[in-house]
């Protein structure tokens, strides 16, 4: 299948490893050029070697902080100059401290918003004009399972990208009519460092191993196992296709099975 994504132009946020780093890479795959984001430019840099040294489409890489604001005006800035208008924008956050909701403070909830939530949101208004003048865009974003059956200790997590499903179908409704689709993209337990760093917390947490922790988690799992980042990105460059043209306002589960609701 020909996803049409030749010359399209991407900007996908928190990228620079995990699923935005596999979004990136499968986008570039199919022909897309690819602008990766991330706080750290060693590491950015490194991923967009790894992208380009495979051929089809390019990447470039812009370092910015979603956490500060005079920073995303430099992202949107640099990506206009790189790209000029985009036509398929992946909203995706790093993920808040692990604690329980008797924990949350209203000070944390505030600035934890504003990074995860309303600076995703503003650099979605700024390029969707665009792509509703040209009757064409994508935009995907990233939340987690939690969104549909809580983590325990996630509870930042839990609240925040919820918050996002209720923006993205919204949304979803408003810009169909001008060929602009807009999806949730909702991982299960994806093999990423975030995903380490979740089993080692809830290892400390409960008083054991990693290694029983990761394997308590692949047992609920009917996969029986964790997802790659590859099959991830496979499912996001899917929906940023031209074929995908009629899915839209949906929640893509990428999750083995683990979410056990209909």
């Amino acid at each position: 299948m020909d996803f049409g994504l030749k010359e399209k132009r991407a900007l996908v946020l928190s990228s620079s490893r995990g699923i935005g780093f596999g979004i990136g890479a499968a986008l570039a795959a199919e022909g897309a050029s690819v602008v990766l984001v991330g706080r750290n430019r060693e590491r950015l840099a490194a991923s967009v070697d790894k992208i380009n040294a495979r051929g089809q489409g390019k990447a470039t890489a812009i370092v910015a902080d979603l956490a500060r604001s005079d920073t995303i005006d430099a992202l949107i800035a640099e990506t206009e100059r790189s790209l000029g208008s985009i036509d398929i924008l992946v909203n995706n956050s790093g993920g808040p401290p692990a604690k329980p909701a008797v924990a949350i403070k209203p000070d944390e909830l505030k600035a934890q918003f504003e990074i995860m939530v309303a600076s995703l949101i503003g650099v979605t208004n700024h390029f969707l004009p665009g792509m509703r003048q040209r009757r064409w865009g994508r935009i995907l974003t990233v939340v987690s399972s939690g969104v549909l059956q809580p983590i325990p200790n996630l509870a930042l997590s839990n609240t925040l990208r919820l918050s996002l499903v209720g923006w993205s179908k919204t949304l979803a409704g408003e810009v169909a009519g001008d060929g602009v689709t807009v999806n949730i993209l909702m991982p299960g337990r994806i093999q990423t460092e975030r995903v380490d760093e979740i089993d080692q917390v809830a290892a400390k947490v409960a008083g054991k191993s990693v290694g029983e922790i990761v394997a308590e988690s692949k047992s609920s799992i009917p996969a029986g196992r964790y997802g790659t980042i590859e099959e991830f990105g496979a499912v996001a460059a899917f929906l940023a296709s031209v074929p995908a043209a009629y899915v839209t306002g949906t929640i893509m589960r990428i999750d083995g099975g683990y979410v056990r609701s209909l």
